[in-house]
């Protein structure tokens, strides 16, 4: 077939005239432009039926794409994702799926990491509380797919040990740093509201949790709202000390997020996560001395932050609960009271239906 092809080009090539000009459109005249595009055609429709004795991987191209898909997940230092990065069977989990290799992406901080979800640079995402909340008021159209147990241990406002600071009143005309739109955004408004202080008694300073620590121990900030690990290094190398942890104010829970249309073509795959994920935080639940040991050497962490800060918090993704529905709604409602968002949102329509209707499969 390809000798016959080369033959028939061969014959109409005289046809084709071309014109003396320095730019490469203006080559080819008015009469001949229709004549190649009719070419171009042909071969386009002809070659896939050609044998060009290329290796048959080569030629067999959908199964090759379809067999290499990936599965991008975005994460932080010290969450159960990592864990499952770390403990390494997820891929055996997913291979049955068609999914022949995971991408692990590390954040500092919930927001950007939505942002790349928003970008479809990743399709799972793992973040605290408030991200989402921000998320679906900017309209990004991402869904909840599962959530945790809450760790309400696991946040704090902290000042320096020689702080004149005491008590959550004494914060009133004073700087505090903390992520903007992170859980540590929520945490500084319910821990105001519990010492009858407004959001407008603060100056907020929005940093990342690596800048923070540095104005915190140079003193360019008088307080930090901080999740841990950043909250247990601070106790442990920067003799930081807790003027409010985050238990009786906010769940802090984590919470599973994709894009809709990932989260309407890939249910199988979420389930595989969840699953391994519940295994992993089964295990970790039972050897916490070995979840820090582990992360110790991924993390670059010293191990005595991370049994401290393990201590305060647990490993699951589980299904959307109303009482989870419940509480994201009380973020999005004092955030747009204080008009941290431009406008009320309803948290179950971003709930995915599977998220919920797969709770008793996953008990």
């Amino acid at each position: 077939m390809l000798s016959r092809f080369t033959r028939w080009l061969s014959s109409i090539m005289p046809l084709l005239k071309f014109r003396q000009a320095s730019a490469p459109w203006q080559n080819i005249s008015t009469r001949a432009f229709p004549l190649l595009f009719v070419v171009s055609l042909a071969f386009s429709l002809l070659l896939p039926l050609v044998d060009l004795g290329l290796p048959n991987a080569a030629v067999s191209s959908a199964p090759a794409i379809a067999q290499s898909k990936e599965l991008r997940i975005g994460h932080q230092k010290f969450d159960p994702l990592t864990l499952v990065k770390n403990r390494g069977n997820l891929a055996a989990r997913l291979k049955p799926l068609g999914i022949n290799s995971v991408k692990w992406v590390e954040f500092a901080s919930g927001p950007p990491m939505l942002e790349a979800l928003n970008a479809g640079s990743i399709d799972i995402a793992r973040t605290g509380d408030v991200p989402p909340v921000i998320a679906q008021a900017a309209g990004v159209p991402i869904v909840y797919v599962g959530g945790s147990a809450p760790k309400d241990q696991s946040s704090a406002v902290l000042v320096k040990r020689d702080s004149p600071i005491k008590t959550i009143r004494d914060l009133k005309g004073k700087k505090v740093g903390f992520t903007k739109s992170s859980s540590a955004n929520y945490l500084i408004v319910k821990v105001l509201e519990s010492a009858g202080l407004k959001w407008e008694d603060i100056t907020p300073a929005y940093l990342t949790p690596a800048d923070a620590r540095a104005a915190f121990e140079q003193g360019s900030i008088d307080a930090w709202a901080i999740w841990d690990p950043f909250y247990a290094a601070a106790q442990i190398q920067s003799d930081a000390r807790v003027i409010r942890n985050s238990s009786g104010l906010v769940s802090n829970r984590d919470f599973y997020l994709s894009s809709r249309s990932f989260a309407d073509q890939n249910p199988a795959v979420i389930r595989a996560l969840r699953a391994e994920t519940q295994k992993v935080a089964a295990w970790a639940s039972k050897n916490p001395s070995q979840v820090a040991e582990q992360l110790s050497k991924d993390l670059k962490i010293d191990k005595s932050i991370l049994e401290t800060a393990t201590k305060r918090r647990n490993w699951g993704f589980e299904p959307i609960t109303p009482k989870m529905i419940g509480e994201q709604q009380n973020i999005a409602d004092v955030f747009q009271r204080i008009k941290l968002i431009p406008k009320s949102i309803k948290v179950a329509d971003a709930v995915h239906p599977s998220a919920i209707a797969s709770a008793s499969k996953n008990r």
